[in-house]
This record gives C-alpha cells, structure tokens and sequence, in this order.
C-alpha cells in the first residue's frame, strides 16, 4: 500500500506563506472538500471536509503566486503527522496533506 491522497476542492483562505532562514518556501492553505449522498429516505446530506494543506518550495512558491481564497484546486500528495507543543506545555498533534503537485481547476 502507499501513502498517496487526492483532494478536489475550494481553497478557503488566503494561502499563508513563510521563508524559512535558508530561503526556501513553506506554504499553508486549508481546503474545503464537499460530498452529497441521500438517506434511505430520500434527505439529501450535504458534508464539508476541512484539510490542511502544506507544501515546500516549487510547489509553495506557485500556490503564492496563484493561489486565492475560493479557488478550485486538485492537490495530490500524502497525509502526513506531527505533534508540538503549546504555550502551556500540552502536545498538540496536527494531520495535514504535503502536497506533491497541484492542478488549478475552473477559471
């Protein structure tokens, strides 16, 4: 099995982007993914999934330059892990996507 994900959805937020020292490019954005199904009887269920998306250089340094609120985008890559700690000393642990690529869906 490999670790590989696939999303097609709205990005729901101005992308964060930071430089690290070294000058590489770390990019944060979240994205919104929608599912519809229907109950036995008939009640159309309407869902919307939250991930939170990363990516490193080339990839970063395109979601900077043409990434916006509200933009449909298909991001492959692999869920990854982590954990920090906060403030006051609780560990924190964090699931997001590391995107490999991305493809810019709609206008």
């Amino acid at each position: 099995m490999k670790n590989s994900v696939q999303l097609i959805g709205y990005v729901g937020q101005e992308p964060e982007i930071k430089i690290l020292e070294e000058g590489k490019k770390l990019a944060n954005i979240s994205m919104a993914t929608n599912e519809v199904y229907f109950r036995e009887n008939g009640d159309k269920v309407e869902k919307t999934e939250w991930h939170r998306v990363v990516a490193w250089g080339k990839i970063a340094e395109i979601i900077e330059k043409y990434v916006v609120k509200g933009k449909k985008i298909a991001v492959g890559g692999k869920l990854t892990h982590r954990s920090y700690e906060d403030k006051e000393g609780n560990t924190c642990y964090v699931s997001e996507i590391l995107a490999i690529e991305i493809t810019f869906l709609g206008n």
